[in-house]
């Protein structure tokens, strides 16, 4: 019997897997939303003008940076083996690949035939509405990110088991790469026609469920982005927003893409933005992260020791700075998750409260990032000119909330005499940039020695059982937990902080995991190697 324990590891991981390709929409939206202000003649003028110089470089700027959203199905295809595949993570990519096309041509070729009988006008041109797409020039259903997850899910999970498979030397064509695509080519048929079966029924449920949602308002923003913060801890918080943002939850194709693709259309009109696009509602859990985590850093500052204060605004200041700009709140929440849980209950509480409020206010929009990507390039500036009143609406109940963070958080920690930092007498070590530049003239490699000292601190390479990451943390499975260091430890070698959950590890290292987890796992394989 699978026991919880294990089960949550296993949705941990995919959770961690599925923000790999996560990680391109952030960037390559900044790209899309510039693009899209230096075309718009409401704002630049004459210059911006269709046929113009500039425009035409724009434009050809534009087209570029929506690779990412015009291809989302192939990039989760070839992602997330990256980070499900437990060897060969490169071959697993391509099998994934391979096994995904191959999919939608047995779709396509059973729809081309049997369209009517499964209730598919497959005649139709593959537009917005017609449950149908191209995928890399194949007419097929539209199963967006949901098929493309679910297919790569299979590849994986084909790859792990058959990869290896040592078969006779006359079947040797068959071996590695070629055995697991043999085996998805045959799987992809009664797969595909199941989908030919289902997916038009589901895909009027999702066009319902679009409705039922948006029609819940206030409530259901607040349920959503109440969800979104306190599922963060286990990592399952992707779960919630991925399916609203770039997903069919509420709109096709999900909100990221349909704002930016109607957003000069946005900026010029007058009309409310509430009316204009109030499934945007959904997008507002970025608001917690603008305006709350000001507030908890000053919370946490001005509850510190006299003493200590110096040590811990160099703390928590620059982790808000970060959380504020870019959207990364966990070295900041993480700071006081796990010494007073129930300050991240409240800042979940209050995430909701302030999204809700906002969106009684008629505030919508793309804000689930920081400010830079949001608010500067997706919002403000590309719709100021017409929708001013709303966003000075919204700063203003920011600000206000800004406030009520700083003095619930505040209250709390000394009513309750929470340990927040700075509130004992331990003393805070940070890492300043002269100790950084040291290291680096001494010709170290700064990423390899935390990933050798995370390595020894989890027990050593026979007690490792699983490796990821996610955006900031990397996820390791052990097999002793006895054989873990104390939590000071690890922050003693460079960590910002760690969940502990039986087996289980998170050790938050920040933006650098990516390559922190290729050094720890190549670090991983030459000791074991050299064991064997």
């Amino acid at each position: 019997m699978i026991s919880k324990d294990i089960v949550m590891q296993k949705v941990q991981r995919f959770g961690g897997a599925m923000f790999t390709p996560v990680l391109m929409f952030g960037v390559f939206g900044i790209f899309v939303a510039v693009s899209i202000l230096c075309t718009n003649p409401v704002i630049l003028g004459p210059i911006a003008e269709k046929g113009t110089l500039w425009y035409n470089f724009w434009y050809i700027i534009q087209e570029g940076s929506w690779t990412v959203f015009r291809q989302m199905p192939l990039l989760f295809a070839i992602g997330l083996p990256i980070g499900l595949a437990r060897k060969n993570n490169a071959r697993a990519c391509m099998e994934s690949f391979l096994i995904y096309i191959i999919f939608n041509y047995f779709i396509s070729a059973m729809l081309s035939i049997y369209g009517p009988e499964f209730g598919v006008n497959f005649a139709q041109e593959a537009v917005t509405g017609s449950g149908l797409t191209m995928v890399a020039t194949i007419k097929t259903l539209d199963t967006g990110i949901v098929g493309a997850i679910l297919i790569a899910s299979i590849a994986v999970w084909l790859h792990d088991k058959l990869f290896d498979v040592n078969l006779p030397e006359s079947l040797g064509i068959f071996r590695g790469s070629s055995l697991v695509v043999v085996a998805g080519f045959w799987l992809m048929f009664p797969i595909a026609l199941l989908f030919c079966v289902v997916w038009p029924q589901f895909q009027q449920a999702i066009a319902s469920l679009q409705g039922f949602l948006v029609g819940a308002g206030v409530t259901g923003v607040w349920v959503y982005t109440f969800l979104e913060r306190i599922l963060i801890p286990t990592g399952l918080h992707h779960f919630i927003y991925i399916p609203f943002i770039f997903g069919p939850a509420v709109v096709d194709n999900g909100i990221q893409v349909y704002w930016l693709q109607h957003l000069q259309e946005f900026a010029a009109s007058t009309k409310p933005l509430i009316e204009l696009f109030p499934q945007g509602g959904f997008a507002l859990h970025g608001m917690s992260k603008i305006f709350g985590c000001p507030g908890i850093a000053l919370a946490i500052y001005f509850t510190a020791r006299p003493e200590n204060r110096k040590k811990i605004g160099a703390l928590v200041f620059p982790a808000a700075a970060v959380a504020v700009c870019c959207g990364i709140t966990e070295p900041l929440e993480f700071t006081f998750l796990f010494l007073a849980p129930v300050l991240f209950l409240v800042h979940a509480l209050l995430a909701g409260t302030l999204a809700a409020t906002m969106y009684a206010f008629g505030v919508t929009g793309n804000f689930g990032g920081g400010l830079l990507d949001c608010a500067i390039f997706q919002d403000w500036i590309p719709l100021f000119q017409n929708h001013w009143p709303t966003y000075l609406t919204q700063i203003v109940i920011g600000l206000i909330f800004t406030c009520i963070w700083f003095v619930v958080f505040r209250t709390m920690i000394i009513k309750l005499d929470l340990k927040t930092p700075g509130r004992s007498g331990d003393e805070a070590k940070l890492y300043t940039k002269a100790d950084y530049k040291a290291k680096q003239q001494a010709g170290k490699d700064i990423l390899a020695e935390e990933a050798a000292a995370f390595l020894a601190d989890l027990g050593g390479p026979d007690n490792i059982v699983d490796v990821t990451n996610c955006a900031t943390r990397l996820r390791v499975t052990v097999k002793d937990e006895s054989l873990l260091a104390d939590a000071k430890t690890f922050e003693a070698h460079g960590a910002r902080g760690l969940v502990h959950n039986g087996c289980a590890l998170q050790i938050i290292i920040g933006l650098s995991v990516p390559q922190v987890r290729e050094r720890f796992e190549t670090l991983l394989e030459e000791q074991l190697a050299h064991q064997a």
